[in-house]
Formats: structure tokens, sequence, C-alpha cells
């Protein structure tokens, strides 16, 4: 594609004469603004990338994947036995759940209540998440609680709480809220800050007394085998019945995953400037050195060599610093994304400043994927946007008169 003649041209454009020491800086500042602008574009697309992927993976493992509620039982019995009958491969769970206050000797904080059967204790993510106490101690009249929940209201294993509902009960002295007692059984830690400082398990039938709902008035839980089918299985199980409402894992969550998508591709039209923004130096650094060369052009243009090889010559030149750059900026944007979170630990460590609250960020660690294709496209942008900085300035070359630039010579 490019002779040997242009590429010495090219290389001896790249080391410039002392005397052109501004062309340096110039072609210094061009490669280090897109090896810079590359590699925060690759970090940021990993952060979000993983941010993403861990909510979703966390969300997932918190919720079930489809919610069915009904609005009379026999719409419950039925439906049960006509998905379990159809769909052998979904899991069927029952469920209610409601908001309460729990009360400690010294602190009262608003919660959400979640009950479960004691049988499908197993199958929810308490099976994996309980870091104190043990899921086999959870039955009626214990209760499994959030870890910063229990760290903020300072509560132990075997401590006595008592849970507020948002159920009233009439009684001679007017409407007061249902409440009742629990033991804790243990604490979980789904690694969700939300989740964990709000929500606590008991089981169905204390769920039942506490909010008043009568034998069979709950929600039915699907958990499928890959939740990214719940849409699927939704507009299937509509079909069956449309006095269900059906809500999947990603309806309750919608909102936030829209903000999410919206956030990637801002930050990725705002980062691309920072390349475009680089870009522009390799063109004022190729004009000067065009500028400056005219004299040299025309020489070997006059001794045959072809304009197009001059052209090609200091489009190389620029392509060059660009290709680089690029390489540079996709090593060190990967190595920086592996290891982003011993970074920010570092960060913190040494400002003394908490770089990714969890309470803010839901999450209790930086989390960071990088994705082939994220990557792939990043470097094929900035060759991209490289190659046409650099073609425009070298595209010059073909206006140039030999005459008029060996007049005086």
């Amino acid at each position: 594609m490019f002779t040997q003649t242009e590429r010495l041209i090219a290389i001896r454009n790249l080391r410039p004469k002392r005397k052109q020491g501004f062309l340096k800086i110039i072609s210094l500042f061009s490669y280090l603004g897109i090896m810079l602008g590359v590699a925060i574009l690759i970090i940021v697309m990993s952060v979000m990338n993983g941010f993403r992927s861990d909510l979703t993976n966390k969300i997932i493992g918190l919720n079930p994947h489809l919610i069915l509620q009904f609005n009379n039982k026999s719409d419950l019995k039925n439906i049960k036995k006509d998905l379990t009958k159809r769909y052998k491969e979904i899991s069927i769970t029952e469920s209610i759940t409601g908001e309460g206050i729990i009360l400690t000797n010294s602190k009262a904080k608003g919660i959400l209540i979640k009950g479960i059967r004691e049988e499908d204790k197993s199958q929810s993510f308490l099976n994996k998440e309980i870091t104190k106490g043990n899921l086999n101690d959870f039955s009626s009249g214990r209760v499994m609680v959030g870890g910063e929940l229990a760290y903020n209201l300072n509560l132990e294993i075997g401590d006595k709480i008592n849970v507020v509902s948002s159920s009233f009960i009439d009684t001679p002295f007017g409407s007061i809220p249902k409440q009742d007692n629990f033991i804790i059984a243990g604490f979980f830690n789904s690694g969700f800050y939300e989740f964990d400082q709000n929500l606590i398990y008991i089981e169905l039938k204390d769920s039942r007394s506490i909010f008043d709902k009568e034998q069979g008035n709950v929600d039915l839980e699907l958990f499928l085998e890959d939740p990214f089918l719940a849409e699927k299985y939704k507009k299937e199980i509509e079909k069956i019945n449309q006095n269900i409402f059906i809500s999947t894992w990603s309806d309750t969550n919608k909102s936030f995953f829209n903000a999410l998508k919206v956030e990637r591709n801002v930050m990725f039209i705002i980062l691309t400037l920072i390349i475009i923004v680089a870009a522009f130096n390799i063109i004022s650094g190729l004009t000067i050195l065009i500028k400056n060369k005219t004299k040299e052009i025309a020489i070997i243009k006059t001794l045959g060599l072809s304009e197009n090889s001059i052209i090609k010559s200091f489009f190389l030149t620029g392509f060059t610093i660009g290709f680089f750059a690029t390489v540079v900026g996709v090593f060190f944007g990967i190595i920086f994304s592996i290891y982003i979170d011993e970074i920010r630990n570092f960060l913190s460590m040494v400002f003394g400043v908490n770089i990714f609250p969890s309470d803010v960020y839901y999450l209790d660690r930086m989390p960071s994927e990088i994705n082939a294709l994220s990557v792939s496209v990043i470097f094929f942008i900035s060759l991209l946007i490289t190659a046409l900085a650099s073609f425009f300035p070298a595209k010059t070359i073909s206006k140039m008169k030999t005459t008029d630039a060996l007049k005086y010579e």
C-alpha cells in the first residue's frame, strides 16, 4: 500500500529538525490527546458495562423474574395449576410484600417486608447470601435481616424486634397498625446496598397475619431458567388470562435501566469528542509541516516522485501518530479497567476520599466489564477520526504549484 520511499518520507516527517521543535510539541499533544481519549473512553465504557451487568445480576438474583398479581382467589388457583402443567422449567413460589417499620429498644426505621414460604427459602437468593446465622433457623416467628440494616440498628442474632405493618385493624380505641414480635435468625448480604439496608424476610404465614391477608391472597413469583426470556413468558401468560397483572424484573426497574442506557450513550459521545479535539492537533501539525516543507515537496516532485505518493507519505505521517496513540490508549484502557477497583481503593486510601460510595451507587465495589465489541468500536472510530484528520491536510499538497514554490530558489 505504501512504498519504501513514502515510508521514508513519513519517518523523516515524524522526526522534525531542532529548529522545528514546535512541530514536536504539536505531535506530542496529538499523541497524548488521542491516547488519553481512547483509554478514558474504554475505562468509562467498561465501568458502565460492569455497573449495568452487576446491577442486572443483583436485581435478577434478588427479584423474581415474573410477578403475577390476582383480583380473586379462583384466578390464583387456576393459573398456578395451569402454569405448573404447561411450564415444567418454571419454579413457582408464593409471596406477600409490603411496607412497615422495624422497632428496637432505641431506634426505628422504615423497611420493606417480604413474606416467603419456609419450604421456598432454598430457592430464594437467601440460600447463597447468608453472612451470619443459619438459613435452617428461618421459620415462623423468626426473621432474616439485611446486613446494613442490622449494622445501623445494632442488631445481633437472637435479638427480639417489633415489626409494625402498614395494615390497620379496628379496635374500640380506633384503627391501629398491626404489629408483631420476631426473633432475628440471621443476616444476609446481597451486595446491593439499597436492599441490604431496607429489606427483611419473614415466613409467609407471619406476613399474611401482619398484613391482614386472607388465605390465598398472595402473589405468584416465577423464576425462569433464562431471566432474559421474561418478556416472552409474560406475553404467553397474558394470553391465558387477561385479568392477571404481570410484571417482569425489567418492568419494575425500567426507568433505572433506561437512565443507565442514556448516560452510557451520552458519555460515549462526550468522550469521543476528546479524540476529535486531539485529532485537530494532527490537522494543525500536518498543515504547519506541509507549509514548512513546501520547497522540499517541490524539489522531490521535480525529481519525479508523483503527487499521489507525496500525499500518501504525509497522510502516513499523521496516521502513524494516531495509530500508535490508539494502540497504546487501548492497552492502558484495558489494564486500568482490569484493575479499576484496586486503583480506586489505592486512591481512596491516599486521598482519604470515598470515590465509589455504596449508598449512592448501590454496589459495594467498582465493577468493570471489558466488552470486546466496545473496545473494537472505539479502536476503529479512533482510527477513522485519525485517518480523516490526516487526509485533509495531505490533500492540500495537490493544490501546490511547483513553479511558485521554486520561483525564488
